[in-house]
């Protein structure tokens, strides 16, 4: 048990097809049977502690107290003995048995604290695994469970795992593509953000590739079935964010790295200070105070106490400025990074379009408010990203919108509505230099103007990319399936020079991996079901919590709630300074342990002198950790990345 704490942009579908894992699939906190006795535990230790702190008869804390430490502490104890079964010792028996030490001695509560630790610690950890889980299992619901399939003349409605290579699939407007495959007739506009993370629709048109769990949003696609649907990229996504997830390397806090040396040390250390004595003819009962008085001492309660208050401190001041960070190693992991790789759509920009620029054309008689208000009279029905964002604009202009009529929609084309007698047409005219998309108004066949409409860079992106610059000396990747004008215009903004696009998932993966096998520990920056392989494959990983996929929430260490980019560097340059404050901590608690251990073996320590020296180290190194709780421990560290 590790002593710490742990814990797509697609759109809605609609009503006929599969939608995300309902919220009842997620495994509920008490239904992990850690989570039961650690609450048990924890209330049985709250009231006896209460009812100590009052005064009264031990015979009415006393039970709950012993209420405690066997809810806790059964679990690890079980798995301490089967570790010993497999000839290997580790902290979780030795943390029984000085619980168990300290309890023999009277000092049942520093040993009833130390098993509510492990059980918390424990329950939590189990609770992380078990929703990534859930989150991996739920990937596969993107892809719908049913599709059409044509044969002849004949349309029949057929299980998606049924279908063969070869097979031919008919997709209606607002239904999710149910296979891998090239398109054989029709055209129609695919949110394929899934998969590539583009921010806006794609046309697809005869010989185009499409993806399983893509949503067709205009316009009706006869696609052929290129892959198994056991071998689609969705399918990919889940086995990659599997694999990366078993081949990372193990979470460990930096004390659990020398736990197993540790455990058998204070253990043969303890034999040795009761068994020599005895053997040279000492009182049994002097030897056996000795030898748990230097169990008690030498017990790592300050050592773990000095790992846990600054991580959760900091975890505790990260959730106040709006990044959750899920555990205390996670927290670690954080400061450990020595290089960034970002996600463009939906990280470094928002991920949806926003119109930028009103052109009326001379002559049209139009000013930027009217040409606006007759596209968004147009585009009021449609339900395209494009057509949203000019509504959007012109609402937020407080402009009055016309009714239309007549309304229709070409895939790729744009609509077109008859606005007060005059038939308007709003269609995509192209991508400008800086690929933003141009959208041309024309009203009775003649071009009146044009719209610009770009994915926004966040405020905050530009900021962000230069303080993760200086944290780690190196500026960094941006890694996205985005085509590489859109990568190039975000990067030119932000100053990133090292840009790859048009990357599938499992391209990500290996641009990660490529970095850490040239020695750098990566943390990767994204939002979409797509970036969840790379968040699972990177040191550490943080979502974009508002606009982000169930899996990448799920797969990464962090997530940043409010959506504010800056907060990255913030919470990096925090995770370092909780780790120097544990590196502080641990030379503290180790000052203290060796003072005391010495002093019991080579001279002789009073019991009480013992316990008060242990308890004071643990309290010491608690309220140092602590320090992390202040706000100027945040300000600090965006001011400076300011």
């Amino acid at each position: 048990m590790v002593c710490g704490v742990s814990t797509t942009l697609a759109p809605t579908a609609p009503a006929t097809t599969p939608r995300r894992p309902a919220l009842g699939r997620r495994t509920r906190v008490l239904a992990l049977p850690e989570a039961r006795w650690a609450l048990v535990s924890l209330l049985a230790f709250l009231l006896a502690l209460t009812l100590d702190l009052t005064g009264v008869t031990a015979w009415a804390y006393g039970p709950l107290y012993a209420l405690a430490y066997a809810a806790g502490g059964w679990e690890p104890a079980l798995e301490g003995l089967r570790a010993l079964r497999e000839k290997t010792l580790d902290v979780d028996l030795l943390m029984i048995v000085a619980a168990l030490g300290a309890a023999a001695i009277g000092q049942v509560l520093d040993g009833a604290l130390l098993i509510v630790i492990f059980a918390t610690s424990g329950a939590l950890e189990a609770l992380a695994t078990a929703r990534t889980a859930d989150s991996v299992r739920g990937l596969l619901d993107l892809a719908p469970t049913t599709a059409t399939r044509v044969t002849g003349d004949r349309e029949e409605t057929v299980a998606t795992a049924d279908l063969a290579v070869g097979d031919v699939l008919l997709v209606r407007p607002g239904e999710r593509i149910g296979a891998d495959g090239t398109v054989l007739g029709g055209e129609g506009e695919v949110d394929q953000a899934t998969i590539t993370g583009e921010s806006l629709p794609v046309l697809k048109t005869p010989g185009d590739d499409v993806f399983a769990g893509t949503l067709n949003g205009t316009g009706a696609l006869r696609v052929r079935v290129d892959r198994d649907p056991a071998d689609s990229v969705i399918a990919r996504i889940v086995a990659l964010v599997e694999e990366a997830s078993r081949t990372k390397a193990p979470t460990q806090l930096f004390i659990e790295k020398i736990e197993q040396r540790y455990a058998v040390g204070v253990v043969v250390a303890t034999l040795a200070v009761f068994g020599i004595p005895l053997a040279f003819g000492a009182d049994l009962t002097d030897a056996l105070l000795r030898a748990m008085t230097f169990m008690i001492v030498a017990s790592p309660c300050a050592v773990v106490l000095a790992t846990m208050p600054p991580l959760l401190s900091a975890i505790a001041n990260a959730g106040r400025h709006g990044v959750l960070v899920k555990s205390a190693v996670a927290m670690e992991r954080l400061g450990e990074i020595d290089t960034a790789a970002l996600d463009k759509t939906g990280t470094l920009t928002e991920g949806t379009p926003e119109v930028t620029a009103v052109r009326p054309l001379p002559g049209s008689g139009l000013d930027e408010d009217a040409l606006l208000a007759l596209a968004a009279a147009a585009e009021l029905p449609s339900e395209h990203p494009l057509g949203r964002a000019v509504v959007a604009a012109a609402r937020a202009r407080g402009l009055a919108l016309a009714a239309a009529e007549d309304f229709t929609a070409a895939p790729g084309r744009g609509v077109t509505a008859s606005v007060e007698g005059r038939v308007v047409t709003v269609g995509r005219a192209g991508t400008a230099a800086d690929d933003a998309t141009t959208v041309q108004v024309t009203r009775d066949g003649t071009p009146v103007g044009t719209l610009v409409l770009t994915d926004r860079l966040r405020p905050d992106a530009a900021g962000a990319t230069a303080a993760l610059t200086a944290l780690n000396g190196t500026a960094p990747t941006l890694l996205t399936g985005d085509n590489a004008r859109a990568a190039a215009r975000v990067a030119e903004a932000t100053g990133l020079t090292d840009v790859r696009a048009g990357l599938f998932p499992e391209d990500k993966v290996t641009a990660v991996r490529e970095l850490e096998g040239a020695g750098r520990k990566v943390l990767f920056v994204g939002d979409g079901v797509n970036d969840a392989p790379a968040l699972a494959a990177a040191h550490a990983g943080v979502a974009m919590g508002r606009a982000g996929s169930d899996l990448a929430l799920e797969t990464a260490d962090a997530v940043v709630v409010r959506d504010e980019l800056s907060a990255v560097p913030a919470v990096v340059r925090l995770s370092r300074t909780a780790r120097r404050l544990v590196l502080q901590n641990l030379v503290i608690a180790g000052t203290f342990i060796t003072v005391l251990v010495l002093w019991d073996l080579i001279g002789h320590l009073p019991l009480p002198l013992g316990v008060a020296g242990h308890e004071g180290s643990t309290v010491l190194v608690g309220l140092n950790g602590l320090r992390l709780l202040r706000e100027s421990a945040w300000r600090s560290g965006t001011a400076q990345e300011a």
